[in-house]
This record gives C-alpha cells, sequence and structure tokens, in this order.
C-alpha cells in the first residue's frame, strides 16, 4: 500500500484516538500488518508503558501459626537433666592437628 499524507494524518488520528491497528486497517483499506509497520516507523506508542516496565515487588506473605493441633501431640517431649547430658569431649591442640591432618588424608 501507498501511504500518502492523508492516510497517515488518518492513522495518527485514529491511533491516538484509541483505536486497534486492525480498526485502522479495516478503515484504510489495507492489512493490519501494514498499519503495524508504519506506526512502528513513525515511532507512534501508546500512552502506557507495558506491563513488564516496572514490575511491583511482593513480599512473601506471613505465615501464620495454625490453630489446629499438631499430628504428634500425644508424644512428650522430655528433656534430659543437665547431669544426664553428654559434654561435648575437649580435644588438645595437639589432638585436633591430628584429626584434621587424618581428614585431609582421607579426602585425597
Amino acid at each position: 500500500m501507498g501511504w500518502d499524507a492523508k492516510d497517515i494524518a488518518l492513522l495518527k488520528r485514529l491511533w491516538f484516538a484509541g483505536q486497534s491497528a486492525a480498526q485502522i486497517a479495516r478503515r484504510l483499506g489495507c492489512s493490519r500488518n501494514a498499519v503495524c509497520g508504519m506506526l512502528t516507523r513513525l515511532s507512534l506508542k501508546r500512552g502506557h508503558k507495558s506491563p513488564t516496565a516496572r514490575p511491583k515487588i511482593r513480599l512473601a506473605p506471613k505465615l501464620r501459626p495454625s490453630s489446629a493441633p499438631c499430628a504428634r501431640s500425644g508424644t512428650r517431649k522430655v528433656s534430659l537433666n543437665t547431669a544426664e547430658r553428654q559434654q561435648p569431649k575437649e580435644f588438645s591442640r595437639q589432638q585436633l592437628y591430628a584429626i584434621l591432618a587424618e581428614a585431609v588424608r582421607n579426602t585425597g
């Protein structure tokens, strides 16, 4: 299709009036792709940005504690007395170096 000044003026007027490319194409008697191509060549855009231009960052929802009882509510937690707890074994510096050297040898 040959675009003359009259067609381009009508294209601009209809585009800024909010009509779609298909509606403009039917009015001008050409294809939708011809209208889209001319809009691109004229650098005509609508007044809005694409939805991905400024995405809104949503925070993860806070988890609420459930009011329903736990499935294993019948079991009891048994705490160990301080006397029954095993204290961590303390190693000397020489023992720690020996353990480290053995670990290095085992890893290859």
